[in-house]
């Protein structure tokens, strides 16, 4: 914390207090369980988050719980800080359920939030102004007399600065007389513009006796932006969400501010050096809600390294600086290189090398291979995801494919009655000189193709039994020539430590997905049987 005699402008740590399982749980579509909500705690403290604000416990039984449980983890960097609002409307502190539950956590501290827009308190609490302030300074006081330390959230305040500047500076004064060690101004509305932010934010930092930390949301995209000028205008404490879950657009991305912080500003956010780790808490982040992640995410997204264009690729591989504003690793990211009908050479080089191929670049193979794949995005191939079939197309052009086995014979019926479908696929497939014939049944035609694949391939490559097929998506091919109906089939398959993407294209649908089945099987015996 600094003192009272801190000067503007010259913070060198802040500490980061995360609210995920609070206003991140509040977001549209994300729920927690109990077991979720103490697994992501223990996650938050390994990588170094100075607050961990657990929930509310006077708000639902699952909180309450979550207080005793959490009690049973050992943390090393994080505080558990509970949260609730001040006291209702003319009760006593000691009256109130939320106040007394926050207690009855047995949390060293608490933040409490109260209304700082003389909107809200008229049209919203439905009180007047000077009992608004008596329920700040009476719940804070209540809560200091049992023994915590607290920290002020300041509800609406730059609303309530815009629109009656007197009132919302009487109102975290008052809860610095009650005793709260640090204000938060709160952006709750999320439509502050940067430029009105940090002005704000800098006279109430240079006039209050007492430390300020900010909470941005992202209603006008801008979360991330204003919580990195708070810190410029005297802010010591960040709240924000991983991945910037939250209500309506969001909380401030945490994913974003803390490399912002530490990488780009000198300022430290963490207890740990655990930057490293920041794009597989992400990843644990979405796994956990069961969400997909944001390839477009800043520093932990899968595309935020990610070049397909032929003059960037070519730059990246001479100096790595030229398109990348930090070095992927130190974020726990991965550099990708895309190759598409939009490549060039140093694009296939990049892909090839990441492939573990080494190839030259004057290679008469590289500039066929750029020709092929022209082709056949042309006729509706997209191999920017698809891996698997980049992999094949690659190692066949080098010279590097070795023929494991071959489709000699497929066929697929599909019947339905009004009740209920079915389908049955046979194939033989043929490895040296031993051939093999199955059929197999299954509740669609596709599920039926790939199990009379996998049945017929396992007798003689037992390993396939641990892929499984993880997604299948259907589109139509976008052709040039808009004649035929061609239809684009992308396959995911995962050995349950890796996951790769195969695509077929075909007028006929079953055809399609014949071809990627086939590519999602092979390319895996591929790489096994090279890293041999």
């Amino acid at each position: 914390m600094r003192s009272e005699g801190f000067q503007w402008g010259i913070v060198k740590s802040v500490e980061i207090y995360d609210t995920t399982l609070r206003d991140g749980a509040q977001s549209k579509d994300v729920i927690f369980s109990l077991q979720d909500k103490l697994r992501i705690t223990s996650k938050l403290d390994e990588f170094g988050i100075h607050y961990i604000e657990g929930g509310w416990p006077g708000s639902n039984p699952k909180d309450e719980e979550y207080f005793k449980k959490v009690k049973d983890i050992s943390l090393k960097n994080a505080e558990i800080v509970a949260f609730g609002s001040t006291r209702r409307c003319d009760i006593r502190p000691s009256e109130d359920a939320n106040l007394n539950a926050i207690i009855k956590s047995d949390v060293k501290k608490a933040t409490i939030f109260g209304k700082s827009w003389d909107l809200h308190v008229i049209s919203v609490l439905n009180t007047n102004l000077d009992e608004n302030l008596n329920m700040v300074y009476d719940s804070i006081k209540y809560l200091k007399d049992h023994g915590l330390r607290v920290f002020f959230d300041a509800e609406h305040f730059y609303d309530g600065y815009r629109r009656n500047r007197e009132y919302a500076i009487s109102v975290i004064k008052t809860a610095v007389e009650a005793g709260a060690e640090l204000i938060v101004l709160c952006d709750t509305n999320g439509g502050t513009l940067p430029y009105e932010f940090f002005e704000i934010t800098k006279q109430v930092a240079l006039s209050l006796k007492a430390p300020i930390g900010v909470h941005c949301h992202n209603d006008a995209g801008v979360a991330v932006a204003n919580s990195l000028l708070g810190v410029l205008a005297g802010a010591i404490q960040i709240q924000g969400t991983i991945n910037g879950i939250g209500e309506r657009c969001g909380n401030a991305d945490l994913c974003q501010i803390i490399p912002a912080l530490e990488l780009k500003m000198g300022i430290k956010a963490l207890k740990t050096k655990s930057l490293r780790n920041l794009k597989s808490l992400s990843l644990y982040l979405y796994e956990i809600l069961h969400m997909h992640p944001n390839p477009y995410q800043p520093y932990v997204g899968n595309n935020a390294f990610a070049h397909k264009g032929g003059v960037h690729v070519d730059a990246v591989l001479k100096n790595c600086t030229a398109y990348e504003h930090i070095s992927p690793e130190d974020v726990g990211n991965f550099r990708l290189f895309s190759v598409s009908e939009l490549s060039g050479k140093a694009n296939i080089i990049a892909k090839a090398r990441e492939f573990g191929f080494e190839i030259r670049k004057d290679d008469p193979a590289v500039a066929s291979l750029l020709n092929k794949i022209k082709e056949l995005e042309f006729k509706g191939y997209q191999l920017e995801g698809a891996n698997g079939t980049l992999y094949l197309l690659m190692a066949k052009e080098f010279g590097l494919y070795k023929k494991l086995f071959s489709i000699v014979q497929w066929r697929t019926i599909s019947e339905g009655r009004d009740d209920e479908a079915s389908a049955e696929s046979s194939v033989k497939i043929r490895v040296k000189n031993r051939e093999i014939f199955v059929i197999a049944e299954g509740n669609g035609p596709v599920n039926a193709q790939d199990r009379a694949l996998r049945k017929a391939m396992s007798e003689f490559f037992p390993e396939i039994e641990k892929v499984q097929l993880v997604n299948y998506k259907v589109s139509i091919a976008d052709m040039a020539q808009g004649t035929a109906s061609s239809v684009r089939t992308f396959i995911e398959f995962s050995d349950g430590k890796e996951n790769w993407i195969t695509v077929g294209v075909s007028t006929n649908i079953l055809e399609a997905s014949k071809r990627a089945l086939i590519d999602g099987y092979d390319y895996y015996l591929q790489k096994i049987r090279k890293n041999l």
